[in-house]
């Protein structure tokens, strides 16, 4: 009986030791994760009728605050911009939680960090404004302006400063007014909240990080560098032949440039006209899969950049494309695989690439910042609530080197010429210097109608100096309208933002 009752005990005690490390183990490792969950609103309960600091823009623009109300709860969130920053602020509501930088830096909005809580005696009693101001980096003039270029055209505006990674710029249409789902009113806050869910085009689901979109001829910057990053050409070397089209490998498939236009000619000539033709065989025939999947992870693809507004999609750069079959008779040979015709695809942006506006917006600043691509991010500091000092600052941060410095220059100067002389010839500004790469990317419908995104990239900066913004732009295909270029549609977009930048 006494050694059944031993054994009973030691099984008893061994259940108690897995139970208190499984508890452990949730408390301390996995917290961060269970914090983080958009299912997790017991944080909004706890915070929701306390006091909340502010957020603001750079140039000192109230974009969320907290005011009395009267009721259940002694404040509500209001949002004075209404939706013009509903996808960077997100909304703060009782019932549905926190989205955006609400949620991000919800801890130091309610004062929930220990250098704000106990910063004098006094605070121990609770009866101080311990929360914090967050001041974002984006610029109030240049959100307007995107929001105004964009109009209510589906898609999306990233301007970013290379050199930091600060974002200056982040609107996509359609959007929402964060307000309503802020509501006190929780009968109202929960109706708005199911409107906005079946609203056509998905406002609360921005399109700017959280969805990603083929990204068409833009992604022949990312093939240009990996070719010249290998050493398979040069800006100059080899001449590619005029051609309408170019039969994709191992197929009868024929691949034509936009509009079935005539073009070829060196690598720079080839990105100005944007040459289907060229692309397409650089990345089979020349590169291959190894070598442009490679590049592509460099620049960010097949990830997601860190960033201060959650939920950001990964984008794609397909890496499967079968066994090897032979090799091109190019010099040096690239491998022939089953997937070539595939991969030829993917090199000029089409076939399986996916990419989010931002992560465009990311490449295009790569470039300009000597293949250094910043960790992106829209808040700029955390400063108390009650007199101004400063908790904490954001620093420029390294996420990616795509390319070395050189390649970057040269990438850089091949997309100046296209706003020269290629497809972008609307962005050229007398006093200043402007690269960028347009893109047309067809969409797959299902009446078999060629609708298509418009795209543009680029950069901006003084003549002789460094580029100080770099930006990306989408236009969404309209089903039916047909199809759309970056140089016609997109374009404009990014040259009211440097116009309205640099003045």
């Amino acid at each position: 009986m006494n050694r059944q009752i031993r054994q009973l005990g030691l099984a008893m005690m061994l259940l108690f030791a897995l139970l208190f490390a499984r508890l452990n183990w949730v408390q301390v490792f996995d917290s961060e994760q269970l914090t983080a969950d958009p299912l997790n609103t017991r944080r909004v309960v706890r915070d929701f009728g306390q006091r909340r600091g502010n957020i603001v823009t750079a140039d000192g623009v109230v974009i969320a605050e907290s005011v009395n109300v009267d009721g259940r709860f002694d404040r509500q969130r209001h949002y004075p911009e209404g939706p013009l920053y509903s996808h960077v602020t997100g909304y703060f509501s009782f019932e549905f939680g926190a989205t955006g930088v609400e949620r991000s830096y919800n801890d130091e909005l309610a004062g929930h960090i220990g250098v704000q809580r106990f910063e004098s005696f006094f605070d121990f009693f609770g009866n101080g404004d311990v929360s914090a101001d967050v001041t974002l980096t984006l610029d109030s003039e240049l959100q307007r302006v995107a929001a105004s270029a964009l109009g209510d055209r589906r898609g999306s505006v990233v301007v970013l400063d290379p050199q930091t990674g600060a974002v200056l710029a982040f609107y996509s249409w359609p959007t929402f007014d964060p307000n309503v789902i802020s509501d006190t009113n929780l009968d109202a806050a929960r109706a708005a909240k199911e409107a906005l869910d079946e609203a056509p085009g998905e406002p609360l689901l921005t399109s700017a990080h959280r969805q990603v979109f083929p990204p068409g001829s833009t992604f022949k910057v990312v093939t240009a560098a990996s070719a010249l990053e290998n050493g398979v050409v040069t800006r100059s070397d080899p001449v590619f032949p005029d051609v309408v089209n170019y039969q994709l490998p191992l197929t009868e498939v024929l691949l034509q440039n936009f509009g079935g236009s005539l073009c070829g000619g060196n690598l720079a000539q080839s990105l100005e006209r944007s040459c289907n033709t060229t692309f397409a065989k650089l990345g089979a025939e020349y590169l291959g899969p190894a070598l442009m999947i490679a590049t592509a992870e460099r620049f960010g693809f097949n990830d997601a950049p860190p960033f201060d507004i959650p939920l950001v999609a990964d984008s794609r750069f397909p890496d499967h494309y079968g066994i090897q079959l032979g090799e091109s008779d190019q010099d040096p040979p690239a491998p022939i695989v089953e997937g070539s015709s595939l991969l030829a695809q993917a090199s000029i942006g089409q076939f399986d690439v996916r990419a989010t506006p931002l992560q465009m917006a990311l490449v295009a600043a790569g470039i300009a910042n000597n293949g250094d691509i910043m960790q992106p991010h829209v808040v700029g500091q955390v400063s108390d609530a009650a007199d101004g000092a400063l908790l904490a600052r954001v620093d420029a941060d390294l996420w990616r080197q795509a390319v070395g410095s050189s390649v970057a220059n040269a990438i850089e100067a091949m997309m100046v010429g296209v706003v020269e002389s290629g497809t972008a010839t609307s962005l050229a500004r007398g006093s200043l210097t402007v690269g960028a790469k347009t893109g047309t990317a067809e969409v797959n419908t299902v009446s078999g109608a060629e609708d298509t995104h418009a795209w543009v990239i680029g950069f901006a900066g003084q003549r002789e100096g460094e580029p100080e913004i770099a930006f990306a732009v989408i236009v969404e295909a309209v089903p039916g309208q047909g199809q759309q270029t970056g140089g016609g549609v997109a374009a404009p977009i990014a040259a009211a933002l440097i116009d309205a930048y640099f003045g």
